[in-house]
């Protein structure tokens, strides 16, 4: 093949050429240059951030002949240097993890690591995706991990370190590279289209380092696919079609429609979104658009847009409440979730923007919302000498009232019986406990209960208790507990409250 990718022909060949990742570049060098080296590195973060070309690199610096000793800056121009560009230097033993698994393959390199170089200082074993390797592999590695041969060192890369058994990462020293920021990936793919001489916008290359989401091989390979679509002239509309992405413009209008609570207007962009571009990538611009707007309105800064989506960043953050924009900001992180599990996208989408306008909260309706039923019926205002309405003809008359009952006159103590211990009284004669029916002459009367006070507020406030408490489970278990009505329950209010 005559043609090489950009990836591969603009592979950084030193540590200056590394993007987005310094330090982990700072780490490496400061290592180097007082030879403070490990026998084990594991290298670990998402796809396309560097982590095999930084393996090498290192392995390049430590077999550097220049200078007697492995160097940061490798000259380029000693044999070893010229192995590594050419890509067979013997001592660099590069292996996919995920093709030789088995314990055999595993000691088989290992039984080759105890032999020493035949060019270099060093025998680098590059493993890549070491996480693909089987338990009795991983165990087959620990004592060379552990105590390696003087020439060896050991260079790990996985992208999925929770899989890497933890007595592995002990013996490992472990640098993790972090997702490359858009500004530097679009800073690398303008340098990149610079020197092969093609013409780009600068929204085109925006987008596709959007689209990268971190890595830069991703976004090198998406800019082959750009240069072929268009003709090796990059414009912002025909990537942004290549990529099936939207307009910034949409996701500003689609959040002002939800902010305005026009369901339509929403409604009409989500069929708009769905034609030409994607739910996902829309609501992860949607999400960013919210962020841009809590920063701006609770700090004041912290947003770099350029252009309308500025606008609609100091709009949003103007005209809306921010705890409203953290809860659309909520809704759409669980949606973003959940878009993935709907049958169909574009259902979905629209379930969630309707979720975002059903649980907003909208300040005419909170005040119109009645205040909560507190079980008692208000008496109807009542106008000074009006005389009430005659009911209307045909209508039977209200019922007469009963006569009110007599009052039970209460017994009068006895003189000449002085009451002790009223309450042991009560408890042994059945006949005079609290709450049962006294013979009284001819007329039954009810005792009053011992414990109560005549009439008082605090007394009201004690029978209100009390026949809560008679609802209880609790209490109600232990009446049936022990054989008693409910009418026999009696609690002091310490007793009362501990059963509550």
């Amino acid at each position: 093949m005559g043609h090489q990718v950009l990836a591969r022909k603009w592979r950084p060949q030193g540590f200056e050429g590394i993007v987005g990742q310094e330090q982990t570049v700072q780490s490496l060098r400061g290592a180097l240059e007082h030879n403070r080296l490990h026998s084990a590195y594991l290298f670990t973060g998402t796809r396309g951030v560097g982590k095999t070309t930084l393996a090498r690199i290192f392995a390049r610096c430590l077999n550097c002949t220049a200078s007697g000793r492995p160097s940061p800056d490798p000259c380029g121009e000693c044999p070893a240097c010229r192995g590594f560009a050419a890509g067979n230097f013997p001592d660099l033993i590069e292996i996919d993890a995920a093709s030789r698994t088995g314990v055999d393959d595993t000691r088989e390199l290992l039984e080759n690591a105890l032999y020493p170089p035949s060019m270099g200082r060093y025998k680098v074993y590059l493993i890549d995706e070491v996480h693909m390797f089987s338990s009795s592999s991983f165990n087959a590695m620990l004592k060379t991990l552990e105590e390696p041969p003087p020439h060896a060192v050991f260079l790990l890369a996985t992208t999925d370190v929770q899989k890497v058994p933890p007595t592995v990462l002990s013996r490992c020293l472990q640098l993790t590279l972090r997702p490359v920021p858009e500004k530097l990936i679009s800073a690398h793919l303008a340098d990149v289209l610079g020197r092969e001489g093609i013409a780009f916008e600068p929204g085109a290359i925006e987008e596709i380092a959007r689209c990268a989401r971190g890595s830069i091989r991703d976004g090198m390979t998406l800019t082959d696919q750009a240069i072929n679509f268009t003709n090796g002239n990059l414009g912002a509309d025909p990537v942004r079609a290549m990529l099936g992405s939207l307009d910034r413009g949409v996701v500003a209008g689609l959040a002002a429609a939800l902010t305005a609570r026009d369901a339509e207007r929403a409604l009409a962009l989500s069929e708009q979104i769905g034609a030409s571009g994607d739910y996902l990538l829309a609501l992860e611009d949607l999400m960013g658009l919210l962020h841009q707007a809590a920063l701006m309105q609770l700090t004041g800064a912290g947003i770099d847009p350029a252009g309308a989506h500025r606008q609609a960043v100091v709009e949003l953050s103007q005209r809306v409440a921010p705890e409203m924009l953290q809860l659309l900001y909520q809704i759409a992180l669980l949606g973003r979730r959940d878009l993935e599990l709907a049958s169909d996208l574009r259902q979905g989408f629209e379930m969630l923007l309707l979720r975002m306008l059903a649980f907003t909260p909208h300040s005419e309706q909170a005040l119109a919302s009645p205040a909560p039923d507190s079980g008692v019926s208000d008496p109807a205002p009542s106008t000074p000498g009006a005389e009430p309405e005659p009911p209307p003809p045909g209508s039977e008359p209200p019922p007469a009232a009963e006569p009110a009952a007599e009052p039970v006159p209460e017994p009068a103590p006895r003189a000449a019986e002085p009451v002790s211990e009223p309450r042991r009284a009560a408890e042994s004669d059945p006949q005079t406990a609290p709450g049962t029916p006294l013979q009284a002459g001819r007329s039954t009367v009810q005792a009053p209960d011992a414990a109560t006070p005549a009439s008082s507020p605090a007394a009201a406030d004690r029978q209100q208790r009390i026949a809560e408490l008679r609802q209880t489970p609790v209490v109600r278990t232990l009446a049936e507990h022990f054989g008693l009505g409910d009418e026999h329950i009696r609690l002091s209010d310490d007793e009362g409250l501990g059963l509550d």
